[in-house]
């Protein structure tokens, strides 16, 4: 079994909005709506747990009864940080998961997944336990020595920018956030699946990525992200 579990727990104070991010409206549709469209489409998503806000869990079964997300089983609360949210999304399928089914994690404000990208993390997963969604990273980085210079720099085929979506086999995925909550590791922060699994002495294997899969941040992605349904190049939403 496949489950897709979708973070929405976050206020989006930088978008300048009224309600969160991922509530708004684009186009007569919530971007929350958008990204668990693109699950709900996936022949290969069993079913969805959506992390969310107090407060909003009825909201989000009403959007999804309006726009027909039959595979969504679950609405968890959030909490304090992602890492919180996560784990209470992890914490919840417990009695519904085997160790061998496969959890994929995504915001919830990056509404623009793509099928393959999804297919191949699957993919990936169930060869080598875990995938995690990747690109090249295409500018220069260089180390600041102080505030005004450098002397390194960082070779750019060495890195690659890692987001959502990441699928993980359940089994393990438990036992790390039962570790990393129990001994503090990896859970504060910026930290995500990802760097908590690293933190932890797991290694994170990379599956394809996509740069249309942007997370809707501010005003700018916003309008990005706009410009992006407008464009005949989002071949599900045709």
């Amino acid at each position: 079994m496949n489950i897709a579990v979708i973070i929405a727990g976050g206020l989006g104070h930088r978008m300048g909005q009224d309600i969160p991010k991922q509530f708004i409206n684009v186009f007569d549709k919530p971007v929350l709506i958008y990204t668990l469209e693109g699950f709900q489409k996936h022949p290969q998503i069993d079913a969805i747990e959506v992390v969310c806000i107090d407060g909003w869990h009825d909201v989000v079964w009403a959007y999804a009864k309006q726009f027909n997300i039959d595979k969504l089983k679950w609405v968890v609360s959030g909490g304090m940080s992602v890492q919180e949210s996560i784990r209470n999304g992890v914490y919840n399928l417990e009695e519904t998961c085997d160790d061998d089914d496969i959890v994929i994690i995504h915001d919830g404000i990056r509404p623009l997944v793509d099928e393959t990208v999804l297919s191949d993390v699957i993919v990936k997963c169930h060869q080598y336990g875990n995938a995690v969604t990747s690109l090249p990273y295409n500018e220069q980085i260089f180390v600041a020595d102080d505030d005004i210079s450098t002397v390194k720099y960082i070779p750019r085929d060495a890195l690659r920018r890692v987001s959502t979506p990441q699928a993980y086999k359940f089994g393990k995925l438990k036992q790390a956030y039962h570790e990393a909550f129990e001994k503090e590791i990896g859970i504060y922060g910026a930290s995500y699946t990802n760097t908590m699994m690293v933190e932890l002495g797991e290694r994170l294997y990379f599956a394809a990525g996509s740069d249309k899969n942007i997370k809707l941040t501010t005003k700018e992605d916003l309008e990005l992200f706009k410009i992006y349904l407008q464009s005949e190049k989002i071949g599900w939403l045709k």
